[in-house]
């Protein structure tokens, strides 16, 4: 079968693209849809689009329906701090069908090209506030709101056209309610006491018009050094920072203040939203917005979504206190399981999880890159 790749020239194609996953993957149980609305506003107004350029493509059969959909991105500011001329890929999905993907990847390189890049890199969003990362084990299980998903025959394909592995995230899955051992909790008081730490009143510091702003300089320093994180901007900080601050709760997350009142770790985690989004089918209407409400009330599973340590404490056992309070309020809680955010395998943090018996590999992504 032929197929043809178009960019997106009107409405009617910028929904098919938007929709097409969510078609794809309507049959499948481990998949979370994205919303509607969601995808609308991050790929017409993200706040990252005042830098990145990107070229949205559909491919349709010889029928006219479509069969795949590809987002080609530059990020120049990525290119500028790493030294690089890299493009990336990011919203591509595919039918089971090895021409598709090429067709559609054979056009986005064609573009970079075009535009003086000499490598692909993804999947990948605009900067590491949106989805990325190919699953490439675990495809039994269901993933975070925030986290994509794809059928086990993309890794097939890309390695195919010749994309080669550049580093992969791990995700564990563990019991909320498994005891973590004493000398945690000793090390974490310890800490506390010699470094005048404390635990912040999460309902308390929400109130604080600055908070946004001094926890993403925060985000923005702790996350420095890891592969491929761009610091986020001031738009950016303020359409997704809100989103993360307005979700703080006692119950759930945790931020540890220094004697300055600076913050100096952070573990953010909210309620499992998967399930509910499952059941939201992409859309917040007619009762999409309750099953979001009740998830957020009503849970027994945990999502780590940000979980950091400010430079100037790294390598000082901060993230005993963030792991000890987080067991505490959890089992407090309720919380039967607990799902980390992705993390990179050649970063030191994966080796927190050595602190907990009971866990699972539960996904396993990974970047791939080529050369143009």
């Amino acid at each position: 079968m032929r197929y043809t790749v178009r960019e997106v020239g009107n409405a009617r194609e910028f929904r098919l693209f938007y929709q097409f996953q969510n078609r794809l993957y309507r049959n499948c149980p481990t998949y979370v849809p994205s919303l509607d609305y969601d995808q609308r506003h991050t790929l017409a107004h993200s706040p990252c689009l005042d830098y990145c350029r990107q070229k949205l493509l559909l491919c349709f059969d010889e029928a006219g329906r479509v069969a795949g959909r590809c987002c080609a991105i530059i990020n120049p500011r990525y290119n500028e701090r790493y030294g690089t001329r890299r493009m990336r890929f990011g919203w591509t999905d595919f039918i089971d069908d090895f021409e598709t993907a090429r067709a559609l990847l054979t056009a986005a390189e064609e573009w970079g090209r075009s535009q003086g890049m000499t490598e692909i890199h993804g999947p990948l969003g605009y900067n590491t506030m949106y989805k990325q990362g190919l699953v490439v084990e675990g495809f039994d299980s269901v993933p975070q709101s925030n986290n994509l998903y794809n059928f086990p025959y993309y890794k097939d394909y890309l390695e195919r056209l010749g994309f080669e592995k550049e580093a992969d995230w791990l995700q564990y899955r563990f019991p909320a309610e498994q005891p973590l051992p004493e000398q945690l909790f000793n090390l974490s008081e310890t800490l506390q006491r010699r470094y005048r730490l404390q635990i912040a009143n999460l309902e308390r510091l929400r109130k604080d018009k600055d908070i946004i702003a001094r926890f993403f300089r925060e985000y923005n320093d702790t996350f420095l050094s890891v592969r491929n994180f761009v610091p986020f901007t001031e738009k950016e900080i303020a359409e997704e920072g809100g989103n993360y601050i307005d979700r703080l709760s006692d119950d759930l997350s945790c931020i540890i203040l220094d004697e300055d009142g600076d913050i100096a770790a952070f573990g953010i985690c909210i309620p499992s939203l998967s399930k509910a989004l499952q059941k939201a089918d992409g859309h917040l209407f007619p009762l999409g917005w309750w099953h979001l409400l009740q998830a957020q009330k009503h849970y027994d599973t945990v999502d780590m979504m940000m979980v950091g340590v400010s430079p100037k404490w790294r390598d000082k056992g901060l993230s005993a206190i963030l792991h000890s309070h987080l067991g505490r309020i959890w089992q407090k809680n309720g919380v039967k399981w607990c799902i980390s955010n992705p993390q990179f395998e050649d970063n030191s943090a994966v080796k927190v999880w050595e602190r907990y018996s009971q866990k699972e590999l539960y996904i396993r992504r990974r970047v791939y890159c080529k050369a143009l």
